[in-house]
């Protein structure tokens, strides 16, 4: 289980306490103020724990539901604009307006990790928004997947978000050309 520097403190007592548990073999520090009482966790554990707030975004999110076998050479993870820069060499930061940040918010269970990510709707909207970002051998990958989930989407929560863009229309046509 992965335990923050604070949870720490409530656990065992004091800083003493957690550096005894440490040395004896009961503790692993992972990362600074990120712990651990298992030996091994994965990066994806340390970085929910680390950033909690934050959402499992573009290409992270895709390899996550399975619509692209590219693993992710970072976390992909959206915050608020007014959040604090993450400044992790392994953490790609999209900051989002704060009226767009929890829209499309879920959780996801990823090898006995809970993960917030956004819901498949979101992310076809926003890989169909941000097509010019993607390479296109991938983009056209990760459409051909969502063709396969359309019968689990739900289209009211597509067109609502696609509706907060001044090119919903665009957002609308593609989604219909594309992917239905």
């Amino acid at each position: 289980m992965i335990l923050t520097y604070k949870e720490c403190i409530e656990k065992y007592g004091s800083d003493y306490m957690v550096k005894k548990e440490i040395n004896e073999g009961r503790l692993y520090r992972k990362q600074k103020g990120v712990y651990s009482d298992e030996k091994r966790c994965s990066e994806v554990e340390i970085i929910t724990a680390k950033y909690p707030r934050a959402i499992y975004a573009g290409e992270s999110a895709h390899y996550y539901y399975g619509l692209t076998d590219a693993i992710p050479d970072e976390h992909t993870l959206a915050t608020k604009r007014s959040d604090t820069r993450i400044k992790d060499p392994a953490v790609r930061q999209i900051f989002i307006k704060e009226e767009l940040f929890d829209f499309g918010r879920t959780t996801l269970e990823y090898r006995g990790t809970t993960i917030n990510i956004y819901c498949p709707e979101r992310l076809l909207v926003d890989l169909i928004r941000l097509k010019s970002n993607y390479p296109f051998d991938y983009y056209k990958e990760v459409i051909r997947e969502f063709r396969r989930l359309t019968e689990k989407m739900d289209f009211f929560i597509i067109e609502e978000y696609a509706n907060k863009f001044r090119s919903r229309k665009a957002i609308m046509k593609a989604i219909q050309m594309e992917v239905l």
